[in-house]
């Protein structure tokens, strides 16, 4: 009696179906010096439903037909004359790509364990006596096209899943550069109503990395980390924040105090867009002379980042109206910019700066 297949019999056997089918499309590449050999594996494999098939005599032509055929798995005798399956071997693992299955079934009929020892160290991954049973030769070539198989299902499942886990990663980086946009933003309003300040630098600073002729992932960090460069202001307090005439001595300390501020709102992060956030925060005001705060840092021991920030906040904000004075003409603003190099702004950066001022 013929038991009637049941909706999971039913999708096993279309799935084994399909396997079949698939592993029956494999291609195969034969070399093997004996024409015969050839003969008989083509007759055997074409029996077994295996039509995609390509062979050669000439051990010399392995590597120009593995380039142009791509075999699925690759029926190789060991011993030849002009160049033995050792020599094939290596040639072959040289050029099958980094992480890739390639099957290789060995056919000899040398028995030395040494020889199979060293066949495998160059790569084979299974043999065959010679002469073979064609029933067994069918079997292992199917085991060998079913692991083959299922390693790329699962080099194409990891690539879905990277791709999924790269796609959430930007994902998270996007929102992370978001809030902290909006941070930066929230605390510009206490002194800038239109929040356009910390998104000018930002752009500035991008372009003098890039006049600075930094990487394009150390333009995009500059530019991404320097809005957040007065953060720190949110800490301090209106009455002197948007005070508009000339700061007191003990005022000016207080404001002074916005640099270590910021630099304790983005302590501790772990991405490098906080990381360099939190470095222009605390050291955008110091000096190239060593005069600045707040720690009193010269030269090169100022981050690079705060070196860039500084000259692009410095002319954001004399090129636009302060509560406490009003905007700067461009020329005077560029002029000043260029006197300050050596004291307040690092050379370097002035000089990038001011070449490439029609463009930036």
């Amino acid at each position: 009696m013929t038991v009637p297949l049941s909706k999971d019999n039913a999708a096993g056997s279309d799935e084994a179906r399909l396997k079949l089918e698939t592993l029956r499309e494999a291609r195969i590449l034969i070399v093997d010096d004996q024409p015969e050999n050839i003969t008989l594996l083509r007759r055997v494999l074409s029996k077994a439903g295996f039509s995609e098939t390509e062979s050669t005599s000439d051990p010399t032509q392995a590597e120009k037909l593995y380039l142009a055929y791509r075999p699925d798995l690759v029926l190789l005798d060991l011993h030849m004359p002009g160049m033995d399956g050792f020599a094939v071997l290596e040639r072959l693992r040289r050029l099958t790509a980094r992480g890739t299955y390639l099957p290789i079934l060995v056919l000899t009929g040398d028995h030395d364990p040494f020889k199979r020892r060293r066949a495998l160290s160059a790569g084979a991954t299974d043999f065959l006596a010679k002469p073979f049973d064609t029933v067994e030769v069918i079997l292992r070539i199917r085991n060998l096209l079913e692991t083959r198989h299922l390693h790329r299902l699962l080099s194409e499942h990891n690539a879905v899943l990277e791709q999924g886990v790269r796609q959430r990663t930007r994902e998270l980086e996007d929102a992370q550069a978001e809030i902290l946009m909006r941070l930066a933003a929230a605390a510009e309003h206490r002194d800038d109503d239109t929040g356009r300040h910390t998104l000018r630098v930002g752009e500035l600073s991008a372009a003098i990395a890039d006049a600075l002729a930094l990487s394009p992932e150390e333009v995009e960090l500059i530019g991404a980390a320097a809005p957040l460069h007065d953060v720190g202001k949110i800490g301090v307090p209106d009455r002197i924040l948007l005070k508009a005439g000339k700061l007191t001595p003990e005022e000016f300390t207080v404001m002074k105090t916005h640099t270590g501020i910021g630099a304790a709102i983005l302590a501790g992060g772990r991405s490098a867009l906080v990381m360099e956030a939190e470095r222009i925060a605390l050291n955008h005001h110091e000096r190239w002379d060593g005069s600045g705060y707040p720690n009193g840092l010269a030269g090169d021991a100022i981050p690079l980042g705060a070196r860039i920030v500084a000259v692009a906040d410095v002319f954001d904000a004399l090129t636009h109206d302060r509560p406490y004075r009003p905007a700067w003409r461009l020329d005077r603003v560029m002029d000043e910019i260029g006197a300050q190099a050596g004291r307040h702004f690092d050379p370097g950066v002035v000089a990038a700066f001011l070449t490439h001022s029609a463009r930036i």
